[in-house]
């Protein structure tokens, strides 16, 4: 991780007790009011993620619960952040940054980015929002400050999952995010004028389970559930056709090839599954997003799966859009699979997924051995004993059963040939600037 120096010059720790952080700006970075980006952007996004002040509907408190202070430093541009406890994480902050305006006050940071994009700061600015056509578009802002764009504007279009393939082979768009989807990947791979750009991304796919209520409150029954699930098969499903290694992922914290990546997932034993059930036949329900073929392709199989064991599961279709918000978060499943994404920070950003009042807790059930250890995991500024932590967390999560991980996906991306600087980054993140046609 490194500043982006068309905003942030530096950013480093100043003071070990209490931990300080001194941020040094650019002087010429401006949101598109024209106002500098500084110590009042800082102040107010503390201040919402902070979790003390209840009618700022947040996901997450990570990190931000633990800032005692927001002040302006000795020289012009710079900030100080002071924490009350230490937080190993703290590159995750301030990133991305929102403007003061849109986080000072709860209703703006309900509202504010619902039908505009009210105030801006990079390479391009917004030109149109079509809600009908389902359109975005941005343009080259002359007031940035950094390298030009080399684009005039990039057109961003919502599209159904099954009409995205087809319009990237009539050439309706120049970039298709191939995902999951066999066919997707298929058909771009046979356009002689297309390429199709792979890296390993830290999208990981799992299985979230419903213990909050129904058959998946008992722990008995999500362990069955485990034991049932071939997750190898699962994972050659989804990646052989898509000439990526079919492996499975063992951790909820770190992906393959991440220092302190370790499987401790248990073999499967349908014969164990089948006796924790005892001869019942639970019934779940497991939400699919409607229209979305790879999707249904998989849910059939684990449907598949967990019938062998004694499992009676229905798939229930739902708008693809409305999945998460309007189910996943209310609790309405038994179980989903999505994807989560991991990265530099599992101990901050795996902490509301995991900890018993985090905001991104879709399973309904929490315990307080995980709560501890990744507690610890997060204010240990030394990341060898962090990860330690992270790996007795992930080895508790395992007997719990709650969220299963299952693949490590790669990231597949379809573009026109003649794009640069674009595709699939990896871990990297895009440089919209540069991004243009050959």
């Amino acid at each position: 991780m490194t500043p982006d120096r068309d905003y942030l010059l530096e950013a480093r720790v100043i003071k070990k007790s209490p931990q300080t952080i001194r941020y040094r700006m650019n002087p010429r970075a401006r949101w598109s009011d024209g106002r500098a980006i500084g110590l009042r952007d800082f102040k107010a996004q503390a201040k919402a993620l902070s979790g003390r002040d209840r009618r700022y509907k947040i996901a997450s408190d990570t990190g931000y619960a633990d800032i005692s202070e927001v002040r302006k430093g000795k020289s012009p541009g710079e900030i100080v952040v002071e924490f009350r406890r230490p937080f190993a994480d703290w590159k995750a902050l301030f990133s991305p940054l929102y403007p003061a305006s849109t986080t000072r006050d709860p209703k703006a940071f309900d509202h504010a980015w619902v039908s505009a994009l009210p105030v801006t700061a990079g390479p391009f600015r917004p030109k149109e929002l079509d809600a009908t056509a389902g359109t975005v578009t941005v343009e080259r802002d002359p007031s940035w400050w950094g390298a030009p764009a080399k684009l005039d504007e990039i057109r961003f279009r919502a599209l159904d999952s099954a009409a995205r393939a087809g319009a990237f082979a009539n050439h309706e768009i120049d970039l298709l995010d191939v995902g999951g989807d066999v066919g997707a990947y298929l058909r771009a791979r046979g356009l002689p004028w297309a390429r199709v750009r792979r890296a390993a991304g830290a999208d990981w796919r799992h299985l979230t389970l419903n213990a909050a209520r129904g058959p998946l409150a008992d722990p008995a029954v999500r362990r069955a559930v485990l034991l049932a699930l071939d997750r190898d098969l699962l994972a050659r499903a989804a990646l052989a056709r898509l000439d990526a290694p079919p492996r499975t992922l063992g951790s909820r914290f770190f992906v393959a090839g991440q220092p302190g990546y370790r499987d401790r997932a248990p073999a499967r034993d349908v014969a164990e599954a089948r006796r924790l059930l005892g001869g019942s036949r639970p019934a779940l329900r497991y939400l699919i997003p409607a229209g979305n073929t790879a999707y249904r392709e998989e849910a059939e199989l684990v449907q598949e799966l967990l019938g062998e064991a004694g499992f009676a599961v229905e798939l229930r279709p739902v708008p693809q859009n409305a999945m998460i918000s309007q189910y996943v978060v209310r609790g309405d499943f038994d179980l989903v699979a999505f994807s989560w994404l991991g990265g530099p920070f599992p101990a901050s950003w795996m902490t509301s997924v995991f900890s018993s009042d985090g905001g991104q807790n879709f399973t309904g059930a929490g315990d307080l051995q995980v709560d501890a250890l990744l507690a610890k995991a997060g204010r240990s500024l030394d990341p060898a004993k962090s990860r330690r932590l992270l790996g007795k967390a992930d080895a508790r999560l395992w007997r719990l059963a709650t969220v299963v991980p299952l693949y490590q996906r790669p990231q597949l991306v379809a573009v026109d040939a003649r794009l640069a600087n674009i595709g699939a980054p990896g871990l990297a993140d895009l440089v919209y600037e540069d991004i243009g046609f050959r």
